[in-house]
């Protein structure tokens, strides 16, 4: 059974890794690419590439979510938020060096938000790049300590994590279990190795 890179048909578990931020490994940018921050203005660019990553399903979606995690803060978002630019100047990619907007980290943590590549342009090398481009924002904005809050239904993506030395929260691990289950059984990823695999039936909702 193949499963996309977001996949609705995924049983439904919230996931949260962390990891600390030293030492954190650095990926270049591919010729022709560039990283800008974001101005006000862009918050329509930035729900389009969220929908073509599919994270929503259309804009008003993606409205609810802007309002919900950004309205009004444009003033930290020119410091915090990041977009990928191909040649032509168009954004293709984006993510946050932010915070629990819910209640404060009792860990002092930064929360890595709302990572995405346009579909169009996955599988070409941006994903670690950016990843890893605003943990340093995170690093420079005085946080040594990083929170990644995922799903399952984006297993590609908690993969890229595990990746680059990202661990599920001890917490997350025992209360999301079967979702962990799931990743693991999907990427076969070393780092899962405690968790057991389950039958491809299990997987889906």
């Amino acid at each position: 059974m193949q499963f996309d890179n977001h996949d609705e048909r995924i049983k439904y578990y919230e996931l949260l890794l962390q990891r600390e931020l030293a030492g954190m490994p650095v990926y270049t940018l591919p010729e022709g690419y560039r990283f800008v921050f974001y101005r006000p203005g862009d918050r329509d660019t930035w729900i389009d590439i969220e929908t073509s990553a599919r994270e929503f399903t259309g804009y008003d979606q993606g409205l609810d979510s802007w309002n919900r995690y950004y309205q009004g803060k444009d003033e930290e978002l020119v410091h915090r938020m990041v977009f990928i630019e191909n040649g032509s100047g168009e954004k293709v990619a984006t993510a946050t060096a932010f915070y629990n907007i819910y209640k404060k980290d009792p860990d002092g943590a930064g929360w890595l938000h709302w990572v995405a590549v346009r579909r169009e342009y996955q599988g070409l090398g941006l994903s670690k790049p950016l990843i890893t481009h605003v943990l340093g924002v995170m690093v420079s904005l005085g946080y040594t300590q990083a929170k990644i809050p995922t799903q399952t239904n984006t297993w590609l993506a908690c993969k890229v994590y595990l990746d680059l030395g990202f661990r599920p929260l001890p917490a997350n691990a025992l209360h999301s279990r079967e979702g962990w289950q799931i990743v693991k059984t999907l990427t076969h990823h070393p780092a899962l190795e405690e968790f057991a695999a389950i039958s491809p039936e299990d997987i889906l909702a």
